[in-house]
């Protein structure tokens, strides 16, 4: 494993942490994803979304990324505030493994929501006029208003009544309990009728679906990536070890909300967001290519530890003894091998 590359974050003492977080729970998160080839490349161009956001009520307080083979990182913000780390690796290797650890403080949720009425439709139609709301309106790659989605959205008696929060509870209920989750059910790239006629899929089929039909609502609605913390006594869905996807739409007197359709959930204190987009397309964890004509397997992991207290921040995570052996089972099926000159590289559930 190469030396790390990037480190962000300010240093703060744990006293001082206690003292400004002191309502807070803290995060440590690793995120391993590992790139093996048959034979070795040539060059390899990276992008990386893992870095998690600083806005509403989490923090990023440190930020680290380990490239192996060694490499320089640069990184940037796109227009919605991601966080994008990209590397260029231009000599031979075998595998590529791409280390990232954070440290997020989350500040719990409302304990109740704001009553809106029936004339905050009015309302969100003059925010949406107003602002600029359209690229979560339109429909994106895989968030299409489908004939199979306008049956099912007739089929349910989806329609501009109640106020729009209600209504946004009553979808999050029927896609939970009318869609079984099953991993493995689709693929990277599936269109939401997939999901529509087999009622079933991943968290990213669960958030295409609610985002599609939401949107034909006129109500703006934006996929949000991340991880969800997992706890016995929830009972989640999703699986734990991976990556997380949910929705957020937005509402007069409440902003952006977000929505767990995978798991019957408003997100909370225990989804940490690592980047927003109009769908999958615009935030996977890795995506890039590779030189070279050969096949290659991708392994994925992640761990997510809750504490009261932050961590020291001047110290390295410990790296848990049955870390490889956690990487070894992650084998992702969405990414077979390719006899490939280029590949695209990307993530899901």
């Amino acid at each position: 494993m190469g030396a790390p590359v990037l480190s962000t974050g300010r240093s703060l003492t744990v006293v001082a942490l206690k003292d400004r977080y002191r309502n807070s729970m803290f995060y440590t998160i690793r995120h391993l994803t590992k790139f093996r080839y048959n034979a070795p490349i040539t060059e390899s161009v990276m992008e990386t979304r893992m870095h998690p956001r600083s806005d509403g009520n989490q923090r990023c307080l440190t930020f680290h990324l380990s490239v192996s083979p060694r490499c320089r990182v640069f990184s940037y913000r796109d227009h919605l505030g991601n966080n994008i780390h990209h590397f260029d690796i231009p000599g031979l290797h075998s595998q590529l493994v791409i280390v990232a650890e954070s440290l997020v403080d989350v500040q719990p949720s409302p304990m109740t929501e704001p009553l809106l009425s029936f004339d905050s439709w009015e309302e969100l139609d003059a925010m949406v006029m107003a602002g600029d709301y359209w690229e979560f309106l339109l429909p994106s790659e895989y968030a299409q208003p489908t004939g199979l989605l306008l049956e099912w959205r007739k089929t349910l008696g989806i329609s501009r009544r109640e106020d729009p929060l209600t209504l946004l509870h009553e979808i999050n209920e029927k896609l939970y309990a009318q869609f079984e989750y099953v991993p493995q059910s689709t693929r990277v790239d599936s269109p939401i009728d997939e999901a529509l006629r087999s009622k079933k899929g991943v968290c990213q089929d669960f958030a295409h679906v609610m985002i599609a039909l939401v949107r034909s609502l006129q109500i703006p609605c934006r996929y949000v990536s991340g991880y969800l913390y997992h706890r016995n006594q929830d009972q989640d869905r999703s699986a734990e070890g991976a990556t997380h996807a949910w929705v957020e739409a937005l509402l007069p007197h409440m902003g952006w909300v977000g929505f767990d359709p995978t798991n019957r959930l408003l997100a909370g204190e225990r989804h940490i967001r690592t980047a927003i987009g109009r769908d999958y397309a615009d935030v996977p964890p890795t995506r890039g290519i590779f030189r070279g004509k050969t096949a290659s397997e991708l392994s994925v992991a992640v761990r997510v530890a809750p504490s009261e207290v932050p961590p020291p921040l001047d110290r390295e995570l410990p790296i848990p003894e049955d870390w490889s052996i956690l990487v070894e089972r992650a084998q992702e099926p969405t990414a077979p091998l390719l006899p490939v000159s280029a590949i695209a590289i990307q993530q899901q559930q």
